[in-house]
């Protein structure tokens, strides 16, 4: 085949390129042509080449897998939608970012060429996960060409050199303490879900991550629902901070949180990395100040009851399909012995469950966003919770036998 080849000889002209059948790396061999026939031949695959390894394909899945989500989908800086891939003494590093969220994985790899090259990410997903062969074999050749081969077949990707990717931040000065993967990932998964998804409320787009007396609390809350949780960690009991970490960043965090392992973690004035296994996450930190939400977890509940946790969820789910689609309300009803919910909307009709509960008062009726609620019993652990209440207008709180506690703002009541 002919094309006209630039950069690799000072006078750019037409070459023939031929592959060589009998060598095993399926060298390219050129035939420089001009007027007076061929000048010279010269083998392309070890002229340009600058990074070549071999890598199981299942395991190069996983590795592109693990940093696929920082990736921004559309942005106007080309080379963030590429993911760096660095070559060095049997191993392989991948890097995205997307300027805010950084994530970088090592793995073991056969290593013939040491280089760096960036490639397409999600382009480069797609292809791996349409590869039927044990391993692929991918090489670089001066930075603006990847080869991808896998058996009989070769792909080549258009890609970037190294120098315009984004730089991971330096977090080795940071200060640091361990814990144990699962429970941070437990910890965040029972705050981030009452995270708020409106860009006008900034700072609550964020998980709250505090530190004093040497227990960590993590905070979500879209100021309708609040969750949280802490822990005791190995830091200096005089040390406190407070960081307010992208929900995207938690979201990985829970992705490559893995059980049995050690996560470190790494506070800076306005970063935050955790490093759990062969994969490091580094995110630029929210800007602004968290809302105090002490004084709605210490409301004082007057009353206090067990409730059947997936009882209550079966019956949730049954009658919040009689709510108005605006407001979405659900009348908790308490009277001696038994709750009872209702529900209706005009266009629809009228929904009403019970449960036993070990109620003993007058009749208190409380409305809630069936949804909400849901969300905060599955986020619970118990099969059964407490719930605190006080009367029609003041939050319930949630808490079970863990060191978790769940507030949910009421809504008003209409009259039936």
């Amino acid at each position: 085949m002919n094309f006209r080849l630039h950069g690799a000889f000072s006078n750019p002209s037409f070459v023939n390129i031929f592959f060589t059948k009998a060598s095993p790396e399926r060298r390219l061999t050129c035939f420089h042509v001009t007027k007076h026939g061929y000048s010279f031949q010269t083998d392309l695959h070890d002229y340009r080449k600058i990074m070549k390894f071999v890598i199981s394909r299942n395991e190069l899945g996983n590795l592109i897998k693990k940093v696929q989500n920082v990736v921004p989908q559309s942005t106007p800086i080309p080379v963030l939608t590429h993911v760096l891939i660095e070559s060095c003494n049997d191993e392989l590093v991948f890097t995205a970012t997307d300027l805010t969220v950084s994530t970088r994985c090592v793995v073991k790899a056969k290593v013939y060429e040491s280089g760096s090259v960036t490639i397409p990410s999600r382009r480069f997903f797609q292809l791996i996960r349409e590869l039927t062969e044990a391993n692929i074999e991918v090489a670089a050749h001066s930075g603006e060409m990847a080869t991808i081969t896998s058996g009989s077949s070769c792909f080549r990707l258009l890609s970037m050199g190294k120098e315009d990717f984004p730089m991971l931040p330096d977090m080795q000065n940071a200060l640091r303490f361990t814990l144990d993967s699962e429970r941070l990932k437990d910890m965040f998964q029972r705050t981030s879900f009452a995270v708020s998804r409106e860009e006008s409320r900034y700072v609550l787009t964020g998980v709250l991550l505090s530190i004093a007396n040497g227990t960590m609390t993590v905070v979500g809350t879209d100021g309708k629902r609040l969750a949280k949780i802490d822990t005791e960690i190995s830091l200096d009991p005089s040390f406190s901070g407070d960081y307010i970490i992208p929900i995207k960043a938690v979201e990985e965090i829970i992705r490559m949180s893995s059980e049995d392992v050690q996560s470190t973690i790494f506070l800076d004035q306005t970063k935050i990395a955790v490093e759990c296994g062969n994969t490091l996450l580094v995110t630029k930190l929210l800007s602004g100040e968290f809302p105090d939400f002490s004084p709605v977890i210490s409301t004082h509940s007057s009353v206090q009851l067990d409730l059947h946790r997936e009882e209550l969820i079966s019956l949730l789910k049954q009658v919040a399909l009689f709510t108005n689609e605006s407001s979405h309300s659900v009348k908790f009803s308490f009277s001696p012995g038994e709750l009872t919910l209702t529900a209706n909307c005009t266009k629809v009709g009228e929904g009403k469950v019970s449960m036993a509960v070990n109620y003993t008062g007058e009749t208190l009726e409380i409305a809630f966003n069936p949804f909400f609620f849901l969300d905060i019993l599955k986020h619970s652990r118990d099969e059964l919770v407490q719930l605190g209440i006080s009367d029609s207008y003041n939050p319930g709180i949630i808490t079970d036998s863990t060191r978790s506690l769940f507030v949910i703002m009421p809504m008003r009541l209409h009259d039936d």
